[in-house]
């Protein structure tokens, strides 16, 4: 999400209820996300129409677009409680690039080619790295969200914990609509305003958004996502994104080797990292695209990766190194590359990833729902487990184990 409110430009990390993004198309069906009588929110806004037609922002801009709005209690909510918990690589991986996903990327890329073609010749930015940031952030245009931003910016903008950034959000918003960009009830988005096909808060929008097919609107919201595809790479591109340089690659690690040295921020020339033995996973020499570093979050026998510049450029985008991740082994995928060439091993249930599958498998088939086995054990397969125990005398906690997996297997 680029200009969410977690770290400056950059974006909040993506909530995983759907994919990347906003994981919508859903909350506004909830109550909590559709307006609600308070007096307090009125007042504000009263006070707020002053403010903004201080900024320029008409009394027709201001009618249009508070219309139909209002405060939306499930918007505070999320914002107080923000998971604060990281996901280990792998979960994140299952979660934004399964073989589900990059199936869905490749047939929802696929007609998008020629203008994600043309974008990369006139940016720099690579077309396949663009099209990541599409799945991850809105699961390739599926997902894009169905709060209304003028609810959502202004309901956190009255609530004050970051007042002054969401008024600034709310204000943006306002003249997007004044511009004739869209309309008030087209402009929905995530909970926390983020909108479109790439998830563009709307000061980012106002500052890199750019009118792609010509039509005289810069339309990230329509079902068309060539302007959305060409705001985020103006924004990748002013940012410093480097043409015809790699993200990064799949590496091999040798054997002791230290991973102490590992991490963004010890950066070494590609010639040194060979000379420890560091070995692109698919064979072939490391290309030399500038101080680079290693990244190996399960450690040395687990899958790593060499990142350059440009991952640092996508982590503008969005600050966390699982979304680099994620998007530069979907921007992979996308492009025809095949599955890690390492497994993670197991966790610290001591299950792999292939085990946890099976078991939330074999949970289905006895009549505890869990959703789609995924390999990431969530509060669905938490309580689900929790139930299975409870039924059947065994100690109640929740957890995944190989023991609970062979009781499975034995029906």
């Amino acid at each position: 999400m680029a200009g969410g409110a977690a770290a400056g430009l950059a974006g909040c990390v993506p909530t995983l209820g759907g994919t990347g993004g906003v994981g919508a198309n859903g909350p506004s069906r909830d109550p909590a996300f559709r307006p609600q009588p308070n007096a307090d929110y009125d007042a504000w806004v009263a006070a707020f129409r002053t403010r903004a037609r201080a900024q320029g922002i008409s009394e027709t801009t201001l009618e249009r677009g508070f219309r139909g709005q209002g405060f939306l209690p499930g918007v505070v909510e999320r914002d107080r409680n923000q998971t604060e918990f990281r996901r280990t690589t792998e979960d994140y991986l299952a979660l934004v690039a399964s073989e589900e996903d990059v199936a869905t990327g490749r047939a929802r890329v696929a007609p998008q080619r020629r203008v994600l073609s043309q974008i990369e010749q006139s940016s720099g930015v690579d077309a396949d790295v663009l099209g990541a940031i599409w799945g991850l952030e809105t699961r390739f245009g599926t997902r894009l969200g169905d709060i209304p931003v003028i609810s959502a910016t202004s309901t956190l903008a009255w609530e004050g914990r970051r007042g002054r950034f969401f008024e600034a959000q709310l204000i943006a918003a306002l003249r997007i609509l004044q511009a004739g960009d869209t309309t008030t009830d087209r402009m929905l988005g995530s909970w926390a305003g983020a909108m479109g096909h790439t998830q563009l808060m709307p000061t980012v929008f106002e500052d890199y958004a750019v009118d792609f097919t010509g039509d005289g609107r810069r339309d990230i919201w329509g079902t068309d996502p060539a302007d959305a595809l060409a705001s985020t790479a103006e924004y990748l591109r002013r940012a410093g994104w480097r043409r015809d340089q790699p993200w990064g690659m799949e590496v091999h690690l040798p054997q002791g080797f230290d991973t102490a040295r590992t991490g963004r921020e010890t950066r070494r020339a590609v010639a040194e990292w060979a000379a420890a033995g560091v070995r692109p996973a698919r064979g072939g020499p490391l290309p030399d695209a500038g101080p680079a570093a290693i990244i190996a979050p399960g450690g040395a026998e687990a899958p790593a990766w060499i990142v350059y510049h440009n991952f640092n450029m996508i982590l503008r985008y969005n600050p966390s190194t699982n979304y680099g991740l994620g998007v530069g082994y979907m921007a992979d995928r996308l492009a025809g590359g095949g599955r890690l060439s390492r497994s993670f091993g197991p966790d610290e249930t001591g299950l792999t990833q292939a085990e946890r599958i099976e078991l939330q498998g074999l949970l289905n088939r006895a009549g505890y729902d869990v959703g789609t086995p995924d390999g990431v054990v969530g509060r669905r397969t938490e309580a689900a487990i929790r139930a299975y125990q409870a039924e059947r005398g065994l100690p109640v906690d929740g957890r995944p184990s190989p023991v609970l997996l062979e009781r499975l297997r034995q029906g």
